[in-house]
């Protein structure tokens, strides 16, 4: 049987989002919350996938995504430069460490998301 509910953190994580967040939403009203019998947040499945846009969406409420091409990676010491092109006309350029891009496996060619969170851009793939 699919579970039904997901723990706040469960919920956090598959969002995007930080607990702080999270609670943030749930005092505002922006999310629906439940509680268990000890009085912890629970959320149903149903709600994060109504925030999420439903099944199959890469959409996520919080940040701003743009799916495309990794242009080049530039190592300079601890830090990476990476430009993504992406399918818009625009460019998604982020400085993230070396090991991140080691870890990621960021070369030309390959496919990325540049995710989009304050003034900051993150690389995920």
């Amino acid at each position: 049987m699919p579970k039904q509910y997901l723990t706040a953190a469960e919920t956090a994580r598959a969002l995007g989002i930080s607990l702080d967040t999270l609670r943030r939403w749930d005092r505002s009203g922006k999310i629906r919350v439940e509680r268990d019998a000890a009085n912890r947040r629970v959320v149903p499945v149903a709600e994060v996938e109504r925030l999420k846009g439903g099944e199959g969406s890469d959409h996520l409420s919080a940040r701003n995504r743009f799916r495309g091409v990794v242009r080049s990676v530039e190592v300079d010491g601890l830090l990476a430069r990476v430009e993504i092109d992406v399918t818009e006309p625009a460019r998604v350029v982020a400085i993230i460490t070396r090991e991140s891009a080691e870890e990621l496996g960021l070369e030309a060619g390959v496919s990325a998301a540049g995710v989009v969170k304050a003034t900051s851009v993150m690389v995920e793939r």
